[in-house]
């Protein structure tokens, strides 16, 4: 998920206190929960690395830790972020805010998470946190005119 408004949304929601840092108690059931969303909504399929063509059996250990995969269209080239990565920057409120109010490039569906309820996103923060730190950041988004290194999709 690069977000075309990233920066602002960190000015603004570090302004706000968070009550879960990362590596607090998470709620289990509420993790769990967590888990079940980012299964059923299509959460693994990019931001997992080859979870799509496994079947879905990727070793949970591998889940959201992102995707070299590229997504070429007039947009440019956007990855699917490393998700355990990216959540050590957020408090739980931070994340909410971030995931409500998120503007990204294709193919993110930005637009279902800013409709997903908050204790849904809580539930998937609580998830990734529990995951822990995985992996490595997923490739920088790159400009229109800058042809992305192999392998990448290209939208019309």
């Amino acid at each position: 998920m690069k977000a075309l408004i990233r920066v602002p949304i960190l000015a603004l929601v570090g302004l706000m206190g968070g009550n879960l840092a990362v590596g607090a108690e998470v709620d289990t059931a509420s993790a769990e929960h967590g888990k079940y969303l980012v299964m059923i909504a299509g959460c693994n399929d990019c931001h997992t690395p080859a979870y799509s063509i496994n079947g879905g059996q990727t070793p949970e250990a591998q889940w959201l830790t992102g995707e070299a995969f590229g997504w070429h269209g007039p947009w440019g080239t956007t990855y699917a972020t490393n998700l355990r990565l990216q959540v050590r920057h957020f408090t739980e409120e931070q994340w909410v805010v971030y995931a409500k109010t998120l503007k990204a490039r294709p193919p993110m569906p930005w637009f279902g998470l800013n409709n997903m309820h908050e204790a849904d996103l809580r539930s998937i923060y609580r998830y990734l946190v529990q995951l822990g730190p995985a992996g490595k950041e997923a490739p920088a988004y790159l400009p229109p005119e800058q042809k992305p290194p192999a392998p990448y999709a290209v939208f019309p």
